[in-house]
């Protein structure tokens, strides 16, 4: 394996220059640059961060740990992330939990071991996570939530304006004739799925439609749970005409559901849910979505957090940046039925 010594012996340069360049820490000419760059690539020279890390106490890596990188969005927040730490020098290490907590906790002693910086974490949703942020926390790792925001913890967060978001899908529901609609939720222990159920409670209360315990429908973030969680619902009461679904994978398990209940969507059950689910154009009937601001959610969330490594444990104050969503109509939502129970106000 190559070494420095090695490197500025044939770049015809001092160690110390080469470091510089490696660091970016002092600068450098484009010509010694240059020279420096041309035989790391010629040697495949690979610089020892951890070793570095140790001495400097940076190691300019920063973790991001995600549910599951097979659904769409998660892969579009660690791009957004992944860019703004790129124009900052930074580079990221990604890994998936499968939505498991103690996945995630191995993750956290991983990404310590590896002496990141600091952390962007979509938390796993069940019991016990919470105390493993808590421990995070604690530790002094500098770290921000992204997406799912846990309750009973006091953290930097970047997510969707979840109520404001909910509000307007049901809106849609409602102003497009539907009255018995139903909510399906993720974990209500998050506090972007508490303000989703907020947002449809607030959009029947501005219609003057009665809340019904019975139409609202907790599920999780797994889809053979959700799609169960739809088919005891729909087998045992008068079904709704309408369905929200809070987030990606409740859809998913929406319509599965339809499908094994020979529901016909929209002709029978409306449907509206976040996050998007399938290739617009392709799939019909099309699904009404919340868009949520992806990209923008994990670009702002890198940025955040080289903010907070760069003040220190000296910063105080708290950031809680709720981004807008986009409400894209499509045809699961825009067929009226001419039943009475629709039409009537």
């Amino acid at each position: 394996m190559p070494t420095i010594k090695e490197v500025a012996k044939v770049a015809g340069v001092s160690v110390g220059t080469v470091s510089h360049v490696i660091n970016s820490a002092v600068p450098v000419s484009e010509k010694l640059r240059a020279k420096v760059d041309a035989a790391i690539k010629a040697l495949d020279y690979h610089p020892n961060y951890i070793a570095r890390s140790l001495k400097t106490q940076e190691s300019h890596t920063i973790g991001i740990v995600i549910p599951d990188m097979t659904i769409a969005f998660f892969p579009r927040v660690v791009k957004g992330a992944e860019s703004a730490l790129r124009q900052n020098g930074y580079s990221l290490l990604t890994i998936t939990t499968d939505d498991d907590v103690e996945r995630q906790h191995m993750a956290f002693s991983l990404l310590r071991s590896e002496r990141v910086d600091g952390i962007l974490l979509v938390m796993a949703s069940g019991r016990g996570s919470v105390r493993h942020i808590q421990h995070i926390k604690a530790s002094g790792m500098p770290l921000v939530c992204l997406d799912r925001i846990p309750s009973g913890i006091t953290l930097d967060s970047v997510c969707t304006d979840s109520f404001t978001a909910s509000q307007a899908a049901v809106d849609h529901l409602v102003a497009m004739g539907y009255r018995r609609i139903a909510i399906l939720t993720g974990r209500l222990t998050l506090q972007n799925e508490q303000q989703r159920l907020r947002g449809y409670k607030r959009s029947l209360e501005k219609a003057g439609i009665p809340y019904e315990r019975n139409l609202v429908w907790v599920g999780s973030f797994n889809e053979a749970q959700g799609m169960q969680v739809c088919l005891e619902r729909l087998a045992t009461i008068a079904p709704p005409t309408a369905l929200f679904c809070t987030n990606g994978i409740m859809g998913i398990a929406a319509l599965s559901a339809f499908q094994s209940s020979s529901i016909a969507c929209p002709e029978q059950v409306a449907l509206v849910t976040f996050d998007e689910i399938a290739i617009d154009g392709i799939f019909r009937p099309g699904i009404t979505t919340v868009v949520q601001p992806a990209y923008e959610i994990g670009y702002h969330g890198a940025n955040a957090l080289l903010r907070k490594i760069k003040a220190g444990p000296h910063k105080t104050e708290i950031l809680a940046l709720r981004l807008p969503a986009e409400l894209r109509v499509r045809e699961s939502s825009m067929y009226i039925s001419r039943s009475a129970e629709v039409i009537t106000a």
